[in-house]
């Protein structure tokens, strides 16, 4: 299902439960709305073109049309894939854009993107701070404004005495079917809940599927960009000794958790490097890595010396 625009709340109910359950829909009662439906084998494709999962738990396949580059895919192969989309966009002369990407796979891509003739490369996140962003690539004779591709919305609920996590906030968004690369940044507010940068065409898919963070009913509107309140993150750094720079080494340390249960969280696929699922524990850590574990949090290594002794003394950052 693609949208160009939402403009009836209840034939987009329909068509998003008639994809969910796999049940035609004739599309002549949509094109008047802007909505267009594809048939998508579940079997093959959980995520339809909106990025909406109808497949819980569902494991994200290969889209060569949806430009995801992020998560477990390779990031050589994700700038190729966007230096594909770049080649495209300069022989039909149009502007393509991707979903949310990591900082890695940007930086890499807009590198690569520097050696071609004649295109224009444009990130955006939301605001100046933002970690994950979209990438708009076209000619420079087109592409002659930035394109309005980032939407922002504002979760609020009565987080007095149930205050939730950033993890809360994002297995919420998650659970109502939506793709993780649709998502940008998700930033807390503490009591108030929450500001969430989105693909502008899910929007208001989320505003009415979105109803409880954890325990807390929450409620779903948009919000103008330029009401975005943001501050640099809460960081908490301390100083570890480790044999080795392995990442159960240093990530057990980091998060205070047990070596044995970090590897358990690595061969469930809970532990990422900079974005990129980790299955081997032996993996080795390197000044600027990101290290995140699910429901832990996320943590930084910073600089990294040798002891008399011959270990290791790392500087260990805690995103708090």
């Amino acid at each position: 299902m693609a949208a160009n625009s939402f403009t009836a709340p209840a034939i987009l109910r329909k068509a998003i439960k008639a994809v969910i359950n796999h049940r035609p829909l004739h599309s002549h009662k949509l094109s008047r709305y802007g909505i267009i439906l594809r048939s998508v084998p579940l079997v093959t494709k959980p995520w339809n073109s909106l990025g909406i999962c109808s497949v819980p738990n569902a494991k994200k396949w290969e889209d060569t049309d949806a430009l995801y580059g992020v998560g477990d895919k390779n990031a050589t192969e994700a700038v190729k894939r966007i230096l594909e989309m770049a080649r495209r966009a300069l022989s039909r002369r149009e502007v393509f854009h991707t979903d949310f990407l990591t900082p890695p796979i940007l930086k890499e891509s807009m590198l690569a993107l520097e050696k071609l003739a004649n295109v224009k490369a444009v990130a955006q996140g939301g605001y100046p701070q933002a970690e994950r962003s979209r990438l708009s690539v076209g000619h420079s004779d087109v592409m002659t404004t930035d394109p309005d591709i980032v939407s922002a919305l504002s979760i609020t609920g009565n987080f007095g005495f149930q205050p939730c996590s950033h993890g809360d906030f994002l297995g919420a968004i998650l659970g109502t079917g939506i793709a993780r690369e649709k998502l940008g940044d998700i930033l807390l507010q503490g009591e108030k809940g929450a500001q969430v940068l989105i693909v502008p065409e899910l929007v208001e898919f989320l505003v009415l599927s979105l109803d409880k963070v954890g325990n807390v009913p929450v409620s779903c509107a948009k919000l103008p960009l330029l009401a975005l309140e943001y501050e640099p993150p809460k960081t908490k750094s301390f100083k570890a000794i480790e044999a080795s720079l392995r990442v159960d080494a240093l990530a057990s340390a980091g998060f205070k958790i047990s070596r044995s249960k970090l590897v358990d969280l690595i061969s469930s696929g809970d532990v990422r490097i900079n974005w990129d699922t980790v299955m081997k524990n032996g993996a080795t850590l390197k000044t600027g890595d990101i290290v995140s574990v699910s429901g832990k949090g996320r943590l930084k290594v910073g600089e990294i010396s040798t002891t008399k002794k011959g270990k290791f003394a790392v500087e260990l950052i805690r995103y708090l």
